[in-house]
């Protein structure tokens, strides 16, 4: 929703108020949702924008909150989570079948990981896939306070598919600030009893992931070849990238920062190019 003002709260102020205020608006039915959503991408209807926003306005707060260990604003934390909220808003197709609350995760997650990497010391020089990975996940992989012991770095370096010696340099980074770790005010039980934070334990089980895993093996069958060899050559590099590479499909950013375009350019070609691989599979 970039370049849309959307009157809904600010977490710029008092951060209980704010949380008090959010808990406030009520969750929508999945008929509501989808007419709403309906009424948006059909007609634009801003109205309905914003109710599918400030209904899931909480969900951003929960999410925040597993942030929290980074030592940054948690008000910052929820301003740019709502950002990513409202791309989700803008992006999300109703006939899917998948709740807003699913899809708009992994865009609010990503919207928040984008302002630790900018504003957090450790990561100017966390640069790499494998280096980004490990800081976002350590913390929580690690099985207490205190230093990993040679089994438990080879059991990490398993699981997240880096070197030993990554997380041995990742740990001793982030054993080297003085980060915050305690929990911020009271907040509205309502917000855990949500739970949306579980759809982060799990990404390969999200149900928006799951469809796009159903997609991607659709789209290796029968006549795969011939559609890609329609495509234009970038074109083609982001839908191998995204959808056909045995390893960590790229990100938007990543091919951002490849091709010199942002990452919604890249959102444009990549479903342009989609469109096109349909039309001559099914030709």
């Amino acid at each position: 929703m970039s370049g849309l003002a959307l009157p809904i709260p600010s977490a710029g102020g008092n951060l209980d108020t704010y949380i008090q205020s959010v808990s406030r608006f009520p969750f929508l039915t999945q008929e509501q949702e989808t007419g709403y959503a309906r009424r948006y991408r059909d007609h634009g209807d801003l109205d309905a924008a914003r109710e599918l926003v400030v209904s899931h306005l909480r969900v951003v707060v929960s999410i925040a909150r597993g942030y929290m260990g980074y030592g940054l604003p948690q008000s910052d934390l929820i301003q740019e989570g709502n950002i990513g909220l409202m791309k989700a808003v803008k992006r999300f197709d109703p006939e899917r079948g998948v709740r807003l609350v699913s899809f708009a995760v992994h865009w609010i997650r990503a919207e928040m990981h984008e302002y630790i990497l900018r504003n957090w010391r450790i990561v100017k020089i966390a640069t790499t896939k494998a280096q980004r990975k490990l800081f976002f996940n350590l913390r929580s992989m690690k099985p207490g306070l205190n230093t990993l012991g040679s089994d438990d770095v080879k059991v990490i370096a398993k699981q997240l598919g880096v070197k030993p010696e990554e997380v041995v340099e990742m740990e001793t980074r982030l054993g080297g600030q003085d980060v915050a770790l305690e929990p911020g005010g009271a907040e509205d039980d309502d917000h855990n009893s949500y739970g949306p934070i579980t759809y982060l334990a799990a990404e390969d089980a999200e149900p928006g992931m799951v469809i796009e895993q159903e997609q991607s093996a659709r789209l290796r069958g029968e006549g795969l070849e011939k559609a890609l060899d329609n495509l234009d050559a970038r074109s083609r590099r982001i839908i191998e990238a995204r959808w056909l590479t045995e390893k960590d499909p790229a990100t938007l950013h990543d091919l951002a920062d490849e091709f010199g375009v942002s990452a919604e350019r890249i959102r444009q070609i990549e479903s342009k190019a989609m469109e096109k691989m349909k039309g001559s599979m099914a030709a």
